[in-house]
């Protein structure tokens, strides 16, 4: 399968937004964020940057504050390290997949619990 030019400078931003945001973000703001995936679109104008952050809804909305706040640093951090005729414009979304992961694995963990509640009853 052949590679779309999108998807290589997704991979390309997402390891150069972990970079900064890992040493050159000095915002109180954000915490610890991991940088989870990068949609480009297909004409390169827009990377989607999907973040996680450890702690509860505060620090997420905070650390989103902090990351809106700091985009305009990042976009020129990146058109500095990116050999591109035109840096993408950067939007910073909140990644729920891994919440909604946890969920399902509670849910699961739930119904093996009952299950052995049910097993242990019989006997």
């Amino acid at each position: 399968m052949e590679f779309k030019r999108s998807h290589r400078v997704g991979e390309t931003i997402l390891k150069e937004v972990s970079e900064i945001l890992n040493r050159g973000l000095k915002d109180p703001r954000v915490g610890y964020v991991t940088i989870t995936a990068v949609d480009v679109t297909p004409d390169l104008s827009i990377a989607r940057v999907f973040y996680t952050v450890i702690g509860d809804e505060k620090e997420r909305h905070q650390t989103g504050e902090g990351l809106a706040k700091a985009t305009p640093y990042i976009r020129r951090q990146l058109s500095q390290r990116l050999r591109m005729r035109r840096t993408p414009e950067i939007e910073f979304r909140y990644d729920t997949s891994i919440d909604y992961g946890n969920h399902i694995e509670s849910l699961l963990k739930d119904i093996e619990n009952e299950r052995s509640d049910d097993d242990q009853g019989d006997n």
